[in-house]
């Protein structure tokens, strides 16, 4: 098998894993089958080996002392944390990002982004197509990492991302969650606020509003973990996650 092919495999192994956790096909403690794992998803055993070594680098397996893995449980601490730490992480990359300045064309790729935002939420802003706003919200969230101009930054913040609470856009792709017309239109603000202190190069305001900006997620999660087996049903994900 070719180089190429192989890491083809390996991603499409790690994406199919994944969104077996995360829809909740795979119970908290169950033990991942190699075998079963590449018999599911058409995919030889051995990128299905490297996509598991992959999660649990990112946090979502745990290895278990029997040999193989297992879906991770976090503590609600444990996942706040994860928002905390993403928002840390942020705020360090904007404050970079405003004190060694951007190049231009890189300020109108997120100011591109911002006004397709803005378009979204103007479509109806008492129920916005969540679907297309989850898409550029997460491409803001990529955007603004690659500000900071430093590759440790921005690949710390894609591993936490990967966590299916942690995301800059947790649960804002179910509808009917009360928090989210508003969530949306907060977010948007704080994303222009933020952007504006990188473009005047105020590192520390922009640092802030990062930080304070993550805190939406926390809310949201906070919200969520509130509706009991109800959300668990809607949020499959949350089973990873221990009230």
């Amino acid at each position: 098998m070719s180089y190429n092919k192989d890491a083809a495999q390996t991603v499409r192994a790690l994406a199919g894993i994944r969104d077996l956790i995360l829809r909740g096909e795979v119970e908290p403690g169950e033990r991942l089958s190699e075998p079963g794992l590449a018999e599911k998803l058409g995919i030889s055993r051995t990128p299905i080996r490297a996509a598991l070594a992959r999660l649990e680098q990112e946090g979502l397996l745990e290895r278990v002392p029997a040999g193989g893995h297992i879906p991770r449980r976090f503590t609600l601490d444990e996942a706040i944390d994860a928002i905390e730490l993403r928002g840390v992480l942020e705020g360090t990359a904007a404050r970079l990002a405003a004190e060694r300045g951007v190049e231009p064309r890189r300020m109108m790729a997120i100011h591109r982004v911002l006004d397709a935002i803005d378009a979204v939420i103007a479509l109806n802003p008492a129920a916005p197509p969540l679907d297309r706003y989850t898409a550029l919200n997460a491409e803001f969230h990529t955007l603004l990492s690659g500000l900071s101009g430093s590759d440790t930054i921005e690949r710390e913040i894609d591993r936490l991302t990967r966590l299916p609470f942690a995301s800059p856009s947790a649960f804002l792709d179910k509808p009917g969650l009360p928090v989210v017309p508003h969530s949306l239109i907060l977010a948007q603000s704080q994303h222009r606020t933020l952007v504006e202190a990188i473009s005047l190069r105020e590192g520390a305001r922009a640092e802030a509003v990062a930080r304070e900006h993550a805190r939406l997620a926390r809310r949201n999660l906070e919200q969520v973990m509130e509706g009991g087996h109800a959300a668990l049903r809607r949020f499959p994900a949350l089973a990873l996650v221990a009230g």
